[in-house]
């Protein structure tokens, strides 16, 4: 049966000679797997490129529950990025964004809200100048409450990591308490040590939460691009 959802690519393999299968967080029905034909060979190497990871879809989809892989019937862009492909640290908070969502998105079945929250942040990402170097923060903050282990304050984080042997101390205490009580992008006047701190924090209390979420390739790079 066809049905018209939107999607968020997570990521692709090549398959054959000109195919691809690609991942898509969908609208509809969560996370999904669907196989596109010839967009590797010369006629479709423009369409590709609505396959990058991050791309935001309208798509018309075949769906059947009876089957792990399905069948993309029409896509074009929904929202085309004007800064997040060629800024270099918009790109590398991207790359990181995108790493967590393959780490963490699972379930097939619809969670509007999810989805809302996903296709708004990243189009804050990319129409914002200010704070965006704090925007993964805010990001992992707010995520978690749509994963289902959002925490009423700070002391619910400090709490957790302190049983799994990772202290928090009262400054990375307050700025958690902050990010969690503030709105997405509130200005946090932190330097990078206490950045990548928080960071590091919170990506322990994911993985205590996500099953096999594992480390993440691209936190090198985000280091190095983030003051």
């Amino acid at each position: 049966m066809l049905h018209k959802t939107k999607g968020i690519v997570i990521s692709f393999i090549k398959y054959k000679e000109t195919s691809i299968i690609v991942k898509i967080y969908t609208e509809k029905f969560g996370i999904q797997t669907y196989i596109e034909n010839g967009v590797r060979s010369s006629k479709g190497k423009n369409k590709i490129a609505l396959f990058q990871p991050l791309t935001l879809l309208d798509m018309v989809v075949y769906h059947d529950t009876k089957k792990e892989i399905h069948r993309l019937s029409e896509v074009k862009c929904l929202y085309p990025y004007n800064t997040i492909t060629v800024d270099i640290k918009k790109s590398s908070l991207g790359i990181f964004i995108n790493e967590v969502l393959n780490n963490s998105l699972k379930e097939h079945a619809e969670n509007i809200p999810l989805f809302n929250f996903l296709l708004d942040s990243l189009k804050f990402l990319d129409q914002h100048e200010d704070q965006i170097e704090n925007f993964h923060l805010y990001f992992l903050i707010n995520y978690c409450f749509y994963l289902g282990f959002g925490p009423e304050n700070a002391r619910d984080v400090v709490e957790q990591l302190y049983d799994h042997a990772f202290p928090v101390n009262d400054a990375e205490a307050e700025q958690i308490q902050k990010m969690i009580s503030s709105d997405f992008g509130t200005l946090l006047n932190i330097g990078k040590k206490m950045r990548l701190k928080l960071l590091e924090l919170l990506l322990v209390y994911y993985k205590i939460h996500v099953e096999n979420f594992g480390d993440l390739r691209s936190l090198g790079v985000l280091k190095e691009v983030l003051e």
